[in-house]
Parts: structure tokens; sequence; C-alpha cells
């Protein structure tokens, strides 16, 4: 029998993420997640469900999300479903949840009041970087992230660009 457990949602953080660590050390990050659809009547009355789904983060990635995002920051997870079981006063309890295992930033560093003040992790925006940097417009193949090649293929005319010349 086939089976898949894949989950995606985007949405905003119902509260500050929280983090622990496991006895190994290991990062543990908890957090809710606000995930609204809206749609139309027949009728043409505009009308809004609100899911609250609750997430977890291991390793590093939840320590980046405890980090930077706060009550209200947007965020796009990636992850699969999560049934918890125990017993408590006599009573069976269960909980769904999801256990993410990749996230986006998404928004600015200004949108939904997430984030640090200062620099992200990352590229401009808050956006996680693969650690490589973008080489600047017109650079030859090769060049020095960040200066563009001297000559007629960099089109500087011979002079090297500075950072602050770079657009971006």
């Amino acid at each position: 029998m086939a089976s898949l457990n894949k989950v995606f949602l985007m949405g905003n953080m119902t509260r500050d993420p929280e983090l622990r660590y496991t006895p190994s050390g290991t990062a543990v990050c908890e957090f809710g997640l606000a995930v609204s659809r809206q749609w139309t009547t027949p009728e043409g009355e505009r009308k809004e469900d609100t899911c609250f789904v609750d997430c977890q983060m291991w390793g590093r990635r939840g320590e980046v999300i405890s980090e930077y995002l706060r009550k209200g920051s947007p965020i796009f997870v990636e992850g699969r479903l999560s049934l918890d079981q125990w017993e408590k006063d006599g009573q069976r309890r269960s909980r769904l949840r999801v256990v993410a295992e990749n996230f986006e930033f998404i928004g600015g560093r200004g949108e939904g009041g997430g984030g640090q003040r200062g620099s992200g992790p990352g590229e401009a925006g808050g956006r996680q970087s693969s650690g490589r940097q973008r080489p600047a417009p017109g650079a030859a193949p090769g060049a020095t992230p960040g200066h563009a090649a001297s000559g007629p293929e960099g089109g500087t005319g011979g002079s090297k660009a500075q950072d602050d010349d770079i657009p971006f």
C-alpha cells in the first residue's frame, strides 16, 4: 500500500517560538502557526476560516526560527504530520502536530512583527543564504563576487566597480 505524509503550510506565527534543548544537546523549537483561507459564498458573502497548527522544528533550523522570527511573522513550512498520544488523569489524550523539515522566510524584515533589528541570516530581506554570493550584474564568468570584471566583457570601461556601485 502506498502512503505519503507531506504537509506544506504558509501562515503567521501565533506566538514567539520556544527553543529547548534535549539532554544530548539537540535543539527543539516549538511554535504555533495560523493558516487562513478565504472564500465567497454563493450569496456573495466573504468568509474566512483560520486553522491553528502546532509545529516543531529540530536542529539548527529550529535555532534559526527562534532567533529571527516572532509572533506574527510570516513563514512557509514543509514537513510531516505526527500524532502524539499520552494519558493524563486516566484520560487518553492525543494531538496532531507538524514536524517541520524545512522552512522559508517570507515577507520582508519589517512585515508581521518578525525578526530582529539588524542583519538577517544571509541575503537582504531575511532569506536564508546558500553561502554563495551572486556575481555582480555584467560580471564575467569566474569574476570575484561583489566586483565586476574590468574590460569590455565586464562593461566597466577598465575601472573596477565598487561595492557601492552595485544596485542590490
